[in-house]
C-alpha cells in the first residue's frame, strides 16, 4: 500500500502552477485551459496513476482566476474532482485560486478541550438574512455572549444551486461559492478564533451527491460490494481504494491544517463500509493526530454513529479506532419521547423515564438489550468511556429537519417543557449541542430543501419525500416542496428573541451555560463523577460531584406537581429552579420555598413544579 498522501488539485505559488488528478483507468488526460488564456496541455501519469502538469514561472504560467477542465481519453470533459472553487456551479469549469494568500491572525490559538465545549450547530444558508459566512461572522459576538465556544457548520462542500442542506455536495474541496467560498470561510474561522470560539465542520465521506458527481469518470470511487441509503458505497476497501482514501484524507487535511478547523464531524460513519485491516476512520484519526502534533492545535474527530459500538471511540490499545467522540441519538430519543409522547417509527423503543435514566447511567440506552424496533439485541457497553466522548442534544438538523414539515420542539412543547429540555442537556456531563435558534424558542421550521437543476432528480426527490411521510398526511398536512425557494425561506431564522418569552428563554440558556462552566461539580466527566438515582414517578435525580462540591439535579417529566423526599443524606440549598418567575415559570409550591430561605434537611420534602428542573447544592 502506498501510505504517503499524494497531492491533488490545482496549486499556485509565484514559482509554479501545478495540476494533479488521479485517473487510474484513463489512457490520456489533458488539461483544458478555458480563460483568461486558452490551451490544451497533455498531462503525464506517474506510477500511482496521478496525472500531472507543471508550469514554471513565466508569462504563460496559469494564474489565480484561470478556469479549466480535464479531458479524459479525448471524449469526456469534466471539472476537477479536487476543485477548490466552482464559481459557475457543479457543471462549470474549476477555477485556480491562491488558497494560501489569506493572512491568518490566530497564531496564538490552540483550541478548546472537547470536555468544555458548548457546541452550536448551524446552517450557513439560513442562519442569517445574507445566507453566507459573513452573516455568521457578524453574529459571533451574540454567540459568545450566550456562552457558546464552538460552532458546528453543516456541510460546506459545493452543491448544486444555492439551497441545500449540504449532504448533496459533490466537490468536497470546493467550499460553496454562494456562502463566500474559501476567502469567506477563512475569514470566519479567523474571526471565531479571535473570540475564543472553535470551528467544527460537518464532512461527508460516506457518499457523494447525485448532481454534478463526475468522480466515476476518473476512477473507482464507488463500489457495488455494499449499498447505502444513498446508493453505492464509497470505495475504501476494494480495488483502487488507495486513491479514494487519499482523496478523502487530503480533504480532511485541508480542513484541519490549511483552513485551521478545530474538529470534523464525520457524517454517518456506519455507512462507510470497510472490512480492511486498517480502517479508513483509523487512518483519519492518525492524520488528525499528526496535524495536532505539528501545529500545536487540538484537532478532533466526532462521529455520527448509529451502531452503539464503542470500537469507534476506544483507543487503538483497546482495539478501537481512536475517534474523539460520537453523537448520541438515543439521549435525544429518550428525552423527546418523554416530552412529546411520540412513539412512532424508531421512537417505539423509547418513552419511559427508565430510558432516560439509562441514557444518563449507561450512555447507550440499548447496550446489549433487545430492541423492539430493530427486532434484535443491540449495542455494546461504554462503562469505561468518559462522558466527554459523547455529544447530546434536544434538537439537531436531523431530528428537526427529517420530520415531515421540519417542525421544531417549539411547535409541540410548552414553555416549561422547553426549559426542561434545555436543562436536561446542559446539566448533563455530556458535551452539549444546541441547534440554531433553540436558545430563544425559534418557531420557523427547518425543512429539507434543495435546488437541483435536473428535472428527473427534482421529481424523484419530491416523490421520495411524499412517500416517506405518506402516513403523516392523513390530517390534510402537506409536505413542503424541497425544491421551492419558499421552503428555504421558511427556514431562515426569525431572531424573535426580543419578546418576553424569547428573552426569558435566552437568559435561561445563558444562565445554565454559565453554571455549567463555573460550578466545579458540573465539570466532572469521569464515570465516578455522577450518581444516577433510580427514577421514580417520572422524576430523575442526578448527583454531580467534584471533590467537596456536590450538586443534586431533579428533572421532573410530569404534568402535575409532585413532592419528593430528600434522599441524599445531605442538607441542601436550592440554587436553580426552572419554575422561577424570572424564567416566566409558575413559581414555587410554597411561600417559604419561594423566598429561597429554607434549607432542605435529609428526609424533608422537596416540591417540584410540572415539567421542571431543580438544582441544589450540598450545604457545608
Amino acid at each position: 500500500m502506498n501510505t504517503s498522501l499524494q497531492k491533488i488539485g490545482a496549486w499556485y505559488d509565484p514559482t509554479a502552477t501545478e495540476f494533479i488528478v488521479w485517473a487510474p483507468a484513463r489512457q490520456k488526460v489533458e488539461l483544458l485551459l478555458e480563460s483568461p488564456q486558452r490551451g490544451i496541455h497533455r498531462m503525464q501519469k506517474d506510477e500511482w496513476d496521478y496525472w500531472r502538469i507543471r508550469f514554471p514561472a513565466s508569462p504563460s504560467q496559469p494564474m489565480p482566476g484561470t478556469r479549466y477542465f480535464f479531458r479524459l481519453d479525448d471524449t469526456i470533459t469534466c471539472p476537477d474532482p479536487a476543485s477548490f472553487h466552482q464559481p459557475d456551479g457543479v457543471h462549470g469549469p474549476s477555477e485556480l485560486i491562491d488558497r494560501m494568500a489569506f493572512s491568518w491572525q490566530d497564531q496564538t490559538w490552540s483550541g478548546i478541550p472537547l470536555d468544555t465545549q458548548i457546541i452550536y450547530e448551524l446552517h450557513v444558508g439560513v442562519f442569517s438574512d445574507s445566507h453566507d459566512f459573513d452573516g455568521v461572522r457578524k453574529r459571533l459576538d451574540y454567540l459568545a455572549d450566550l456562552g457558546i465556544n464552538a460552532i458546528e457548520l453543516m456541510p460546506l462542500a459545493q452543491f448544486p444551486g444555492s439551497r441545500n442542506w449540504g449532504y448533496d455536495g459533490v466537490y468536497p474541496f470546493a467550499i460553496q461559492d454562494s456562502y463566500g467560498g474559501v476567502p469567506g470561510f477563512q475569514g470566519l474561522v479567523d474571526a471565531a478564533h479571535a473570540r475564543g470560539i472553535a470551528v467544527i465542520v460537518d464532512v461527508v465521506y460516506n457518499h457523494v451527491g447525485p448532481e454534478g458527481n463526475y468522480l466515476s469518470q476518473y476512477g473507482p470511487y464507488f463500489t457495488d460490494k455494499y449499498k447505502t441509503p444513498w446508493g453505492d458505497a464509497v470505495n475504501v476497501d476494494d480495488a483502487g481504494s488507495d486513491g479514494v482514501r487519499n482523496f478523502f484524507l487530503q480533504n480532511a487535511r485541508m480542513w484541519l491544517e490549511d483552513y485551521h478547523v478545530d474538529a470534523l464531524r464525520l457524517d454517518a460513519v456506519h455507512a462507510i463500509k470497510d472490512f480492511s485491516a486498517i480502517p479508513f476512520v483509523a487512518q483519519l484519526k492518525e492524520l488528525a493526530a499528526d496535524i495536532e502534533r505539528r501545529t500545536g492545535c487540538r484537532k478532533e474527530l466526532i462521529a455520527e454513529l448509529d451502531l452503539n459500538d464503542p470500537r469507534y471511540i476506544n483507543p487503538p490499545a483497546k482495539g478501537g479506532y481512536g475517534l474523539d467522540a460520537q453523537w448520541i441519538d438515543e439521549f435525544h430519543h429518550a428525552l423527546r419521547t418523554l416530552l412529546t409522547g411520540d412513539k412512532t417509527g424508531y421512537y417505539e423503543d423509547f418513552g419511559s423515564i427508565g430510558h432516560l435514566e439509562r441514557a444518563f447511567r449507561n450512555t447507550y440506552v440499548y447496550d446489549g438489550v433487545y430492541s423492539q424496533h430493530r427486532r434484535c439485541t443491540f449495542g455494546g457497553h461504554v462503562d469505561s468511556n468518559p462522558y466527554d466522548q459523547f455529544v447530546v442534544f434536544a434538537q439537531n438538523h436531523d431530528q428537526v429537519g427529517n420530520r415531515a414539515r421540519g417542525d421544531r420542539l417549539t411547535a409541540n412543547l410548552s414553555f416549561e417543557q422547553l426549559k426542561l429540555a434545555a436543562a436536561t442537556v446542559l446539566l448533563s456531563p455530556y458535551v452539549p449541542l444546541l441547534f440554531m435558534g433553540e436558545e430563544y424558542g425559534e418557531r420557523h421550521p427547518f425543512p429539507f430543501f434543495v435546488s437541483f437543476d435536473d428535472p428527473a432528480l427534482i421529481k424523484a426527490v419530491r416523490e421520495g419525500r411524499a412517500a416517506e411521510f405518506k402516513g403523516f398526511t392523513g390530517d390534510g398536512m402537506t409536505i413542503p416542496d424541497p425544491e421551492s425557494d419558499k421552503t428555504f425561506e421558511s427556514a431562515v431564522l426569525s431572531r424573535t428573541y426580543d419578546d418576553e418569552s424569547g428573552s426569558a428563554l435566552w437568559q435561561f440558556y445563558r444562565s445554565l451555560i454559565a453554571m455549567r462552566k463555573t460550578r466545579p461539580a458540573l465539570q466532572g466527566r469521569t464515570r465516578d463523577s455522577m450518581i444516577v438515582y433510580p427514577a421514580v414517578d417520572n422524576t430523575l435525580l442526578l448527583e454531580r460531584k467534584i471533590l467537596n462540591d456536590q450538586v443534586f439535579i431533579w428533572l421532573h417529566f410530569g404534568a402535575d406537581p409532585i413532592r419528593r423526599e430528600n434522599p441524599t443524606g445531605q442538607v441542601l440549598g436550592k440554587i436553580f429552579d426552572s419554575a422561577d418567575r424570572q424564567w416566566l415559570g409558575p413559581g414555587h409550591a410554597d411561600a417559604v420555598d419561594e423566598a429561597g430561605a429554607a434549607d432542605i434537611l435529609p428526609g424533608q420534602p422537596i416540591d417540584l413544579a410540572p415539567w421542571s428542573a431543580l438544582v441544589f447544592e450540598k450545604k457545608q
